[in-house]
């Protein structure tokens, strides 16, 4: 009698599905064209204008495309902040305080306005980005004011009480 083997019989396929090596790869049926001879007579599809049509600037050799070019006419990138509504993407949200409300918001012997107070205060919330002190009206007290920007006329009005001004942020605004 024959002895019956304990290893599995291999077959060809069996041992080329098992060691696939770069040589085997390939591209998928259809997904590879030739290039387009362009100019090679009209037999070929392509021939005479090769393809860039009749006269003008885009048959003539050297015309780059833009981006965006519109044959001359206005682009939509330039067209869209004219259309009525037009809105930022991503405004920041100030609060504008004027140079007479600070006096309202700080009790007569506080003389420090900060963001800390403003956030304990409720006046500032979560989706104001900053503080700007604008210029409408007097001080009549030494205030010290910490802000992340302040119009000129602000910051004289401020500085001739005898307050100080201290500013906010990385980025400074300036007109």
């Amino acid at each position: 009698m024959a002895k019956k083997s304990t290893e599995a019989a291999t077959t060809p396929e069996t041992e080329s599905a098992a060691f696939l090596s770069l040589s085997d790869l390939k591209p998928a049926k259809g997904s590879v064209k030739a290039k387009l001879r362009v100019g090679r007579g009209r037999a070929s599809g392509a021939g005479k204008t090769a393809n860039r049509g009749h006269n003008g600037e885009g048959q003539r050799s050297g015309r780059s495309r833009k981006r965006g070019f519109e044959g001359g006419q206005m682009p939509g990138y330039r067209r869209m902040p004219k259309i009525n509504g037009f809105q930022l993407v991503n405004p920041r949200q100030w609060l504008e305080l004027n140079v007479e409300d600070l006096e309202q918001i700080l009790l007569p012997e506080e003389n420090e306005l900060t963001y800390d107070l403003l956030l304990t205060g409720g006046l500032m919330k979560i989706k104001h980005d900053g503080i700007r002190i604008l210029g409408k009206g007097e001080v009549k007290r030494k205030i010290t004011v910490e802000a992340h920007y302040v119009t000129p006329s602000a910051r004289e009005k401020i500085e001739a009480a005898g307050g100080t001004i201290r500013l906010m942020g990385a980025e400074v605004e300036s007109k």
